[in-house]
């Protein structure tokens, strides 16, 4: 067998390095290959989210300055063009995304993506004029109204503002469109269990052990409870997000940008996305650190804690189904075990705490990220293309797992009301409700009873406190007895049972 060591066309790209050779069919140029060979690193490129919001920024930006006098209207329109190709490119999974091959661990300022970006932008510009890739930098191309990646794309620009920018779209933008849809239809669904099985009686358990009575709908109206909250968390969060460090070029003074640039830009992004974006109120902290994105990280973390109870707590109840509490049925999705047959595991279950736990650790990275003294240092953050590739992801993975929990669990879920009853009578807690007529220790004498006889409450306690006085002086009845120890009056306030008044 012959091994061909062919090497692909390249021509040749210069910077303000010098020359460099680049593939020849690509839309990125010299700055771009040069990161392409710097960071072989983990073959992940940035996000397609960050691309999108970038070919939106980059759009934002000529526009405003278009409008700023400082843009012609030509050049205005042919990166506006590009912008919509790039982004129409990501979003149809075309072959755009080759075009942007830099590495997640890359320059910490996102500087090489801003350049990929740049560059792409004036390359299609040129395919479209019918000139050959790579012409954005020919003087004579720009004499007659030619698009330069750094005069003209970048106008007004740094990577520096642009990068956090995006940042914020991008997550701004996945959150709206993905995760509180997502988010939203958990919290129905759980509402709507809550109250379906609001009539449930059920066995509550503390410290896992035997607690008092608790009704099947008020468990789930606590779920659902958290992903109420977990919403307006993530509204807060979109409020955070919506403070743009646009406008603040190089280190938050605003160098070489019209010092209504960011205003505008943030606006024209406003109209686009529907989410309300506005200039940053000071640059310097928009620029100089990421607290807003380990802000909304917490957020995510503190709904991946939610999830994660949620759904161990129905992994817990659907345990079984004969030897374990098996209160819940769990959809059976797919074959458990490769050797035990029948076998039926909490797979959706599964699947989000994993999810969780991975949301938990990228929110460490991001924390990590905006550390003083590791990613935030003087007057720039350096290391956000890892922290946005932490947050987009967090923000896809709760977005995906909470549609697959809705839809392959909680849709379908269903509870064991028989089952339910039956751990009800055998619990010991059951001699709570007696506290207030016999005392604490006659109740907790009578539970080690008849657990030491195998007995329920109920039994031994009609063998032996019906006829008794209780602590106000009244004889006890059977019928008092089973009033005291109903377990739907132990759910609801006041809870020692109906007897007597």
């Amino acid at each position: 067998m012959t091994i061909s060591h062919a090497t692909a066309p390249t021509r040749i790209e210069k910077d303000t390095m010098g020359e460099m050779p680049v593939p020849a069919d690509v839309l990125y140029g010299a700055s771009t290959q040069r990161a392409v060979l710097n960071f072989p690193v983990s073959g992940r490129p940035v996000p397609r989210s960050i691309l999108t919001a970038y070919a939106l920024l980059k759009a934002a930006c000529a526009r405003v300055n278009n409008r700023l006098g400082r843009l012609d209207a030509d050049r205005t329109a042919a990166i506006v063009e590009a912008c919509r190709e790039i982004e129409d490119g990501l979003a149809s999974f075309g072959g755009l995304a080759r075009h942007f091959p830099v590495d997640i661990y890359q320059t910490g300022s996102g500087t090489s993506t801003n350049m990929n970006v740049n560059e792409v932008v004036a390359n299609l510009v040129c395919v479209r004029r019918h000139k050959p890739i790579g012409s954005s930098k020919d003087a004579a191309y720009l004499a007659s109204g030619g698009v330069h990646p750094n005069d003209h794309v970048n106008m007004g620009q740094s990577s520096n503002d642009t990068f956090p920018t995006a940042m914020h779209v991008a997550a701004a933008m996945l959150i709206k469109n993905e995760l509180l849809p997502a988010v939203k239809a958990v919290a129905a669904r759980l509402d709507q269990h809550a109250k379906a099985w609001d009539k449930i009686v059920k066995i509550g358990r503390t410290h896992l052990q035997d607690a008092t009575p608790i009704r099947l709908g008020q468990e789930f109206s606590g779920y659902a409870s958290q992903l109420h909250h977990a919403e307006e968390r993530l509204h807060r969060a979109l409020h955070t997000l919506g403070e743009l460090a646009i406008g603040g070029t190089a280190v938050g003074t605003g160098i070489n940008c019209h010092e209504q640039f960011g205003a505008m830009v943030a606006a024209d992004l406003t109209q686009v996305t529907g989410i309300h974006f506005r200039e940053a109120v000071n640059h310097f902290e928009a620029q100089h650190t990421r607290d807003a994105y380990v802000e909304v990280s917490g957020h995510l973390k503190t709904l991946a804690v939610a999830l994660s109870k949620v759904a161990n707590d129905i992994r817990w109840m659907g345990s079984g189904p004969r030897c374990g509490l098996g209160e819940l049925i769990l959809p059976a999705v797919q074959p458990g075990s490769s050797i035990m047959p029948g076998k039926v595991n909490p797979v959706i279950c599964e699947s989000m705490i994993m999810v969780c736990c991975q949301v938990v650790g990228n929110d460490t990275a991001i924390s990590l990220g905006s550390f003083g003294g590791v990613g935030s240092i003087l007057d720039l953050n350096v290391a956000m293309p890892m922290m946005a590739h932490n947050l987009l992801e967090s923000i896809h993975l709760l977005a995906s797992a909470c549609t697959m929990f809705d839809q392959n669990l909680l849709k379908d879920l269903k509870p064991d009301e028989k089952r339910c009853k039956e751990l009800i009578e055998g619990s010991l807690a059951m001699c709570t409700s007696l506290v207030p007529v016999i005392g604490y220790d006659k109740s907790a004498a009578l539970a080690k009873e008849a657990f030491k006889q195998g007995k329920t409450v109920r039994q031994l306690a009609h063998e032996t406190v019906v006829g008794q006085k209780d602590n106000a002086g009244k004889v006890i009845t059977a019928a008092d007895l089973d009033a005291y120890l109903d377990p739907w009056s132990m759910t609801l306030p006041g809870g020692e049972g109906s007897a007597g008044g």
